[in-house]
């Protein structure tokens, strides 16, 4: 008896603590992007911005767009103000777009909205999908598509970051199934390469830490840090205030989870998970889960034209066989507590594993948010074809429908938000991202820049 108490009250005092360090973590991302915001519009004020006349702009059609696709909790253009969740990367290139899908709807809503994001017009989810989770079939408008010549002849590169890169990989497949109602000519051909960057393609055990049950993809434990978010984001959601919005969006607008829709009764609804995305599991967090990892890849192909590049970090050592943290330099203080809790992982022995084959020591390497196994290439429930790359040389020329893989020492957020932390690893990243996407990811049939096909 007093054995269970002291559990129950270390998993107390664990969550008071996850969910102190998360808060504390949001507060200062939400105010840096306000201060910044503020010192701005001063600045603009005291110093008004000169104009410089009618400056060249290269055309679209120049260069095929590298699109970044943000992750969990993150955010597009537009969103918090100036700050940029891939830490200015975007400035690397002379055409990069950072759409913003909502920080925790599903993969599937997600990939729909990018579609529109760049073609343009309403988003549109799908009647049999919107029906079966309770949501509205249409959603955002684009009055104006980011590149609405999108097509076979004008492919595109994506960039995703953590969930981004399974985002990619569902449009790529609806893309290939021609999923999107009035464009029949949509094909696979329309990606030209996927770089995957601390990519969830097989999903995490981090998912079960926070509060999903592992007997399957949907429920959430009662008491956890997932609960505390969900409550959290429902009731941000039903207040709807504009300029908080404006600012953050968690991406439920389709959901119509606001107190002029619904009311204090709904509001109840929600909170009791008799409605809303947490009550269907149209969210981001079931598409994590192992299981719900493999349900989506069962229907995710490795297309033979489409060229792919994964980074997979890990913030682990083995010592004597099994897995620790290696070291408390360099990792976010956000993620060490994680890194140290995934490196023990164990799947409880009372509930069937997620695949034939399952070994917990197979997912003790992480970066504090994914397993580093689950970001190298797709591997459940059938593994598609895989090359590890030590150097960049010995991987040229690049060969298409084959996931080039990397392993690299840094936790989940290197990459993303603080460039500083990265140092001068983070501009290595990004410059081999994009030079490889310019110069060494060409289709057959594609003239290289430059270069004039022979008469």
């Amino acid at each position: 008896m007093i054995v269970k108490w002291w559990v129950t009250a270390f998993q107390l005092t664990e969550l008071f603590v996850s969910s102190l360090v998360h808060l504390s973590y949001g507060f200062y991302l939400f105010s840096t992007a306000v201060a910044g915001d503020v010192s701005q519009s001063v600045n603009n004020w005291i110093f008004k911005p000169k104009f410089e006349g009618n400056k060249e702009i290269k055309s679209s059609n120049d260069l095929p767009p590298i699109v970044l696709v943000h992750g969990i909790f993150g955010f597009g253009k537009g969103r918090l103000g100036g700050l940029s969740y891939f830490a200015g990367a975007e400035k690397k290139d002379d055409r990069v777009l950072v759409p913003d899908l909502g920080s925790l709807t599903s993969i599937y809503d997600r990939a729909r909205g990018l579609f529109y994001y760049l073609k343009g017009g309403q988003v549109d989810y799908g009647e049999e999908h919107s029906k079966a989770c309770g949501h509205s079939q249409f959603g955002r408008v684009y009055e104006q598509g980011h590149y609405p010549e999108w097509d076979e002849d004008h492919p595109i590169h994506f960039v995703g970051h953590s969930a981004g890169a399974q985002v990619v990989r569902v449009l790529h497949q609806m893309l290939a199934d021609k999923a999107f109602k009035g464009y029949e000519n949509t094909s696979e051909n329309w990606i030209l390469s996927i770089t995957s960057l601390s990519g969830a393609l097989n999903g995490t055990t981090r998912t079960y830490f926070d509060g999903m049950q592992p007997e399957d993809e949907k429920s959430i434990m009662p008491v956890s840090l997932l609960q505390l978010c969900r409550i959290g984001v429902i009731v941000y959601e039903w207040l709807d205030i504009p300029w908080m919005k404006d600012y953050y969006n968690f991406g439920f607008d389709h959901f119509g989870m606001t107190w002029r829709k619904v009311g204090i009764r709904g509001l109840l609804d929600y909170l009791l998970g008799n409605a809303g995305p947490f009550a269907s599991g149209d969210w981001i967090l079931p598409d994590l889960t192992i299981q719900g990892s493999i349900k989506l890849n069962r229907h995710l192909r490795t297309f033979p034209q489409t060229y792919y590049f994964s980074y997979a970090t890990k913030h682990t050592t083995k010592v004597t066989g099994f897995a620790v943290p290696s070291g408390i330099r360099g990792i976010h203080p956000l993620l060490f507590i994680r890194v140290l809790q995934m490196s023990q992982w164990r799947h409880p022995q009372d509930v069937s594993p997620p695949y034939k084959g399952y070994r917990d020591e197979d997912w003790w390497d992480n970066d504090g948010a994914l397993n580093t196994i689950s970001m190298t290439h797709p591997r459940l429930p059938v593994e598609h074809p895989s090359c590890l790359v030590i150097k960049d040389s010995d991987c040229q020329p690049l060969q298409p429908g084959i996931w080039y893989y990397k392993i690299i020492e840094g936790d989940h957020i290197l990459f993303v938000v603080n460039r500083e932390r990265a140092g001068v690893q983070f501009d290595l990243i990004y410059d081999s991202i994009f030079e490889r996407c310019r110069k060494h990811v060409l289709r057959k049939t594609t003239t290289p820049p430059n270069q004039v096909p022979p008469e």
